[in-house]
């Protein structure tokens, strides 16, 4: 029988640094990855490869949303089908997974995976901001059996304070850890055994419509000094832009959130399709379009498109 955990949370909550240290609670175990990503660059997945786990990815939405159930459903077989002690799914930042539990229930469709629950990673500075901006993250903590509290070592009391209130105003029955960096220990896996069981959802499985995404192509000439100030123009009106990109001084990883640039030499094996795109996700009403454009005009030579 295998043990599957399902890992939520928003955009740049810190799922993936989460999961490489949760994983090590299993350590000795066969394990299966799958990670879901939105679009089609697979950065996290080709993050998590270089953790010796059997790795599966399903790109281009959310595989909770009703019209990509059955892909999920089909990598949920293969990924069965090799008898992992324990597979671990990585949700996409904009997924809707309130529907997980109701499909695990139907025993004689995956009787041989035993579901486990749902751990929801939540910003404690961003998660009032997009708790109120975009429907996904009610819908996560919905389907949560556990909240990790992320990143309070950057929180203020204030934020913190304010976080907690909006956790325990729409689920005051579940358990909370507050944690920096993703760092969490054993005591998880014994509080999602006694997490209680959550009411029955009748919310459809959807993508939250409210939120927009742009992909701007990079030209592999484009220096690391270039592309930083060229994310700087624009990126206080995202909430996440991601990507591996191909400069005059190698490759590197781009990997920003909010208002912060983050930009780093990466030195992973990355498929060349993967190289070379950034992709910019927004929410409705917020000028990124624009600002994406009135950038591209500082730096024509170095961005190729917008789509």
């Amino acid at each position: 029988m295998s043990e599957l955990y399902l890992i939520t949370g928003f955009l740049g909550a810190g799922k993936t640094t989460f999961l490489k240290r949760f994983i090590r609670l299993f350590a000795g175990r066969k394990m299966q990855l799958i990670v879901n990503e939105f679009g089609n660059e697979g950065v996290d997945g080709s993050l998590l490869a270089a953790l010796g786990a059997y790795l599966n990815e399903i790109s281009g939405g959310s595989v909770f949303c009703s019209c990509r159930m059955d892909q999920f459903e089909k990598v949920l077989r293969q990924s069965a089908s090799i008898h992992p002690d324990v597979i671990l799914v990585e949700a996409s930042g904009l997924s809707d997974p309130t529907g997980v539990r109701k499909l695990f229930a139907q025993t004689d469709r995956f009787p041989d995976i035993q579901y486990q629950g749902a751990i929801c990673l939540v910003d404690a500075v961003r998660f009032p901001k997009l708790y109120a901006t975009a429907r996904t993250c009610v819908k996560q903590l919905a389907a949560g059996d556990v909240v990790v509290v992320n990143k309070v070592d950057r929180a203020s009391d204030a934020q913190r304070a304010q976080t907690l209130a909006l956790i325990r105003g729409q689920r005051p029955d579940i358990a909370v850890v507050e944690t920096s960096f993703g760092a969490v220990d054993a005591g998880i896996l014994e509080m999602l055994a006694q997490a209680r069981a959550l009411p029955e959802q009748d919310a459809m499985l959807t993508e939250d419509l409210t939120l927009r995404k742009l992909l701007i192509t990079v030209a592999p000439t484009v220096s690391p000094y270039n592309l930083q100030k060229f994310l700087e123009m624009f990126l206080e009106d995202t909430f996440r832009v991601k990507g591996f990109i191909q400069t005059s001084e190698g490759l590197y990883l781009a990997d920003c959130v909010g208002n912060l640039v983050q930009l780093s030499p990466y030195a992973g094996a990355v498929a060349q399709e993967k190289v070379g795109r950034l992709v910019v996700l927004s929410g409705a009403g917020m000028p990124v379009k624009k600002r994406v454009k009135e950038a591209v005009r500082w730096y024509p030579e170095d961005i190729l498109s917008v789509e």
